[in-house]
């Protein structure tokens, strides 16, 4: 299912492969139809929570705080708390912080390594939780399934109000060495008293099956972040066009068959306000970003963003990269922008879009015609290009 109406091309003698698109080989063809900006509705739900902007920030030390998710409440939008990350490791995250941003490349990953290694302290868990809540913040929080398992009594007690329980791949189907009792997520998901968002996945099946464990969002993408060498280190992914395509068709199959409708949430690789449009129009209903986040004057990261998997003790897969810090968070998602490259006011640029394109709402926006376009960024741009400027960047 969802893969019926493919091509398969031979990779070679009893291997065939199906082609996969990414943002940057597609774009969006405006209908018989335009419509003024302001006119466009964004809003969006999710575990019956009330959006305006479909936008949530990665749950990355370099990206949100409690500080950054209550300003991120506050502006529309979603900041999700890594709960197995600085904030809950330290009392004071800030020298820690300093110490990350400031250290050489060379010295980075031991660094990561020795500074994760101290253990998550579960009155940390809490006390982040009720700081959010207490600011008038949305409190959503991140854990891996094995966090889950160990920390999940801990969430339920703070108040939590959306658990994401996320790894670089989730399955319901998750086999384990006979010592360790995986996460049962259906179990998981009925038990826990806050909605509960499972990822991450590429594919329709997987997300049909997180979808029947009670999944209350599901989040698509493997490999595709900024920092994240997943797809370089173990050569797993799935370009986000096609992956937000497939799980989003399994949502539509869900709803048609349960009358529940589970929001997919399109995570990684995205930077401009073009790409969150592009994944609008595969079907998601919201995405997760986390490097334009970390731009932010407010940021935790200090200039810097780094993916989740860059402490492993084992098998680092992720990287420190330096994104610099562009202008304000408010100016970054709802303006006035300062920059000509798409990576401000986001929520001005899906309006636009959804006015080019005729679309009144998020679901009109999911209708809408895509094409193969491999020459979109560069057709006529050569002097942007030569001069690195707008698209040239």
């Amino acid at each position: 299912m969802g893969t019926e109406d493919s091509v398969d091309i031979s990779i070679g003698r009893g291997k065939k492969a199906r082609r996969a698109y990414g943002f940057d080989e597609i774009a969006l063809t405006p209908g018989v139809r335009t419509l003024d900006p302001s006119l466009a509705d964004t809003t969006w739900e999710i575990g019956g929570i009330k959006r305006e902007i479909p936008i949530l920030a990665s749950a990355m030390d370099g990206v949100v705080d409690v500080k950054m998710a209550v300003l991120l409440s506050e502006l529309g939008s979603i900041g999700v708390l890594n709960l197995e990350g600085i904030q809950t490791r330290y009392e004071d995250p800030e020298p820690v912080l300093n110490r990350i941003a400031s250290v050489g490349k060379d010295e980075f990953v031991g660094l990561m390594q020795e500074l994760y290694a101290e253990p998550i302290k579960p009155n940390l868990i809490e006390q982040r939780i009720k700081e959010i809540r207490q600011q008038g913040g949305i409190a959503a929080v991140s854990l891996t399934p094995a966090g889950a398992s160990k920390y999940g009594e801990v969430v339920a007690k703070a108040g939590a109000d959306l658990l994401f329980v996320q790894a670089t791949v989730v399955s319901t189907a998750h086999l384990s060495p006979e010592s360790i009792t995986p996460l049962d997520l259906a179990d998981f998901c009925q038990k826990m008293p806050m909605p509960v968002i499972l990822g991450n996945c590429v594919t329709y099946d997987v997300a049909l099956n997180l979808m029947k464990a009670g999944a209350a969002a599901v989040l698509v993408g493997i490999g595709p972040g900024a920092a994240c060498t997943s797809r370089g280190v173990l050569g797993v992914g799935v370009p986000q066009a096609t992956a937000t395509a497939d799980c989003a068709a399994a949502r539509d199959d869900f709803y048609a068959e349960t009358g529940k409708y589970v929001p997919v949430i399109a995570d990684g690789g995205i930077v401009t306000g073009g790409d969150i449009c592009k994944c609008l129009a595969c079907g998601a209903d919201a995405v997760m970003i986390g490097s334009p986040i970390a731009r932010a004057a407010e940021a935790p990261g200090g200039d810097y963003h780094w993916g989740m998997a860059t402490p492993s003790p084992i098998l680092p897969r992720g990287t420190r990269i330096n994104v610099g810090t562009t202008g304000t968070i408010r100016e970054i998602l709802v303006g006035p922008a300062r920059l000509d490259d798409g990576t401000h006011n986001l929520l001005g640029a899906i309006k636009t879009s959804m006015g080019t394109l005729g679309a009144k709402n998020l679901k009109e926006m999911q209708q809408v015609e895509v094409v193969i376009a491999p020459s979109l960024l560069t057709e006529g741009k050569v002097y942007q290009k030569a001069q690195q400027l707008g698209m040239g960047k």
